[in-house]
């Protein structure tokens, strides 16, 4: 029996896995819930079971179909502030639209901020994401918005699972990831938690060439003979692991590992990216894994369950959550799916 101000948690069809799994850990069921689509293709949102005065959380993430996704997600806020839920929680692992974060040429929209209002519209009173792409997206929103970070998961897998570790030099793949990550600064932070050293790597176009391909420099540091982490936020096309992963073997590095936050590898040659000179692509699962999992061997997911559920336990009972941003994770069993 429920009583006023409980945890009540909801999903839509985006990533039904991780809030089963969510929800196991923190012990409460989901909220039946049936999303569907009327013929016209119009969303359709049923609540089976009272959310009056509840405390709300809605797990949607932003992959595959994410307008969909999305437009499900805002009618689940709507539909709950509507049914007088107490507080509404609006829980994005991956925030759709998060490289659309500034104007980068001339009549070029900011659609981060669109979809920020749009939840606050729709009525939701808070933001829990993850490994946002750009820290100024937290500062379009006017409500609370607590971003996690995956990089304690990674440095607990790095330190457990990646083989002479010690030796190993932490590479950004591209000059621009150093400046873009929002835990801390992308290569430095995780180098310096693993005191390791560190490398970057320039990507641009060779203007000498009449095709214009894309290649990349070595800028800072010496892979030779060590193991190469690369660290990135996302990856989609995969082109950039590919130029990465190439550049370190041509530059002396042992062995190579990606460890990646966002893996929504929607326009990635899965069978080209088996064919890398990596050990392992590691990403977590902030979008679903399984189909990607069955084309690539070589991928492994760190499952953030934990974080998630422990983030909307805290945040359930008014704890800080800082702590979830240092050695609670890395000294938590990192689970691989």
């Amino acid at each position: 029996m429920y009583h006023n101000n409980s945890i009540r948690i909801l999903t839509g069809n985006s990533h039904p896995e991780l809030a089963q799994a969510v929800a196991e850990r923190l012990n409460v069921p989901l909220v039946p819930t049936t999303v569907k689509k009327f013929s016209n293709g119009e969303t359709n949102v049923k609540i089976s079971e009272s959310v009056r005065e509840e405390d709300v959380f809605i797990i949607q993430t932003g992959c595959e179909d994410v307008d969909d996704n999305l437009m499900e997600l805002l009618i689940l806020v709507s539909a709950c502030k509507m049914a007088s839920a107490k507080r509404i929680t609006a829980v994005i692992p991956c925030f759709p639209y998060a490289r659309m974060d500034k104007k980068n040429k001339s009549r070029a929209p900011i659609t981060a901020k669109l979809v920020a209002n749009m939840l606050t519209v729709a009525g939701c009173d808070h933001v829990i994401t993850m490994d946002l792409h750009a820290s100024q997206i937290q500062g379009f929103f006017d409500i609370p918005v607590d971003n996690l970070w995956s990089e304690p998961l990674m440095i607990g897998y790095i330190k457990r699972q990646i083989p002479d570790w010690q030796n190993a030099i932490v590479v950004s793949p591209d000059a621009g990831g150093a400046k873009r990550r929002v835990f801390r600064s992308l290569v430095t932070a995780m180098a310096d938690k693993l005191g390791l050293e560190f490398a970057l790597i320039n990507r641009k176009r060779d203007i000498q060439n009449p095709e214009h391909k894309e290649r990349m420099e070595l800028l800072v540091g010496n892979v030779k003979d060590k193991v190469a982490i690369l660290l990135d936020d996302m990856i989609d096309t995969g082109n950039t692991l590919s130029l990465a992963a190439r550049t370190l073997v041509s530059a002396g590095a042992k062995s190579i590992y990606a460890l990646i936050s966002h893996g929504l590898l929607a326009e990635a040659n899965l069978a080209a990216l088996s064919e890398l000179p990596i050990e392992q692509l590691i990403v977590t699962n902030t979008v679903p894994q399984t189909r990607h999992k069955a084309e690539l061997p070589k991928l492994l997911t760190i499952d953030i369950s934990p974080v998630i559920a422990e983030s909307i336990r805290r945040t359930h009972n008014g704890e800080s959550i800082s702590l979830l941003f240092g050695e609670w994770e890395e000294t938590s069993n990192v689970a691989v799916l």
